[in-house]
């Protein structure tokens, strides 16, 4: 039995006339009337009964009449699902968020532009921190991630820079150097206690401000840490010391802190987006070209 039965059955039972039916169909009178003559030697009943101006449908006809057109359905909705799914309009998207990422601008952007342009993808975002979402692609937990670079060569990850952002001083709103609209020089905070998350979780950026106050003259002293990035602002509005911080963080809003601007060299904070490099998830393929297309246009390239 074949599909095309069930298609042929049920124009004949809605037409209740073969010579319409296979007009509607495409095909000749004598096929169709071949076709359904099988059907019903395959089911072992007849489906109609036939009449001087056209037929009408058997008891049993009129059963299968409503199961044909339910198995017509689903295959049509099955199909259509699948073409969807193929093409990236449906399924299901799991993107990491490191570091503070959310905060960045781009990164929202994407997100914003991705669920517009494909409303059919479940996107399910995860906060956590670079190490923890590289662990998530390699287990295939998470289908993307915005991290913070560099990261460990893999065979199996692939990264692509999407922004490097500049980074801030923040300073308690009663530090001297917060009076000023004036850049800060790092320099300036040789004497200052500095309070940065652990290096676990974000080996690149913690590195990347160490590496700004050696290039400014000093080795940055170290106090109490912070458990994550966001959590540096208001501890140094707590008075445990100063940071540097991306940009972006600096939407965090709060009365006892200051962003400063830096001057001469500025230290960047750069944010990659990573995958599986043999992930071939259409879904996938739609995220990397949204991400690749606002992230050429923040370039102005």
């Amino acid at each position: 039995m074949e599909l095309r039965h069930f298609r042929y059955f049920v124009v004949v039972a809605e037409e209740r006339h073969f010579g319409r039916a296979a007009e509607r169909l495409g095909i000749g009178q004598p096929p169709l009337s071949l076709q359904i003559q099988r059907l019903e030697r395959e089911i072992g009943t007849k489906l109609f009964r036939r009449l001087s101006r056209g037929v009408e449908l058997t008891e049993a006809g009129s059963l299968l009449l409503e199961h044909a057109r339910q198995i017509l359905a689903h295959t049509e909705q099955a199909i259509a699902e699948v073409k969807q799914l193929s093409r990236g309009e449906s399924g299901q998207l799991r993107v990491g968020f490191a570091g503070a990422t959310y905060f960045q601008s781009l990164v929202t952007s994407i997100i914003w532009e991705y669920r517009g342009r494909h409303p059919g993808v479940v996107l399910s975002p995860e906060q956590s921190n670079t190490p923890m979402l590289l662990e998530g692609l390699h287990s295939g937990r998470l289908d993307a991630a915005f991290i913070r670079p560099p990261i460990e060569s893999s065979d199996d990850l692939q990264t692509e820079l999407l922004i490097e952002e500049d980074m801030l001083v923040v300073l308690p709103r009663t530090h001297p150097l917060a009076q000023s609209a004036a850049p800060v020089s790092l320099s300036a905070l040789a004497a200052e206690t500095f309070i940065l998350f652990p290096r676990a979780i974000g080996q690149g950026l913690y590195d990347g401000i160490m590496a700004a106050c050696e290039n400014a003259g000093f080795a940055a002293q170290l106090g109490q840490e912070a458990p994550q990035i966001a959590s540096i602002v208001p501890m140094v509005g707590a008075g445990f010391g100063v940071s540097l911080v991306p940009r972006s963080i600096s939407q965090i809003r709060a009365d006892d802190v200051v962003y400063m601007p830096i001057a001469g060299e500025v230290p960047k904070a750069p944010i990659s987006l990573a995958w599986r490099h043999n992930d071939r998830s259409p879904a996938l393929r739609g995220f990397l070209a949204v991400a690749r297309h606002l992230a050429r246009e923040c370039r102005g390239s």
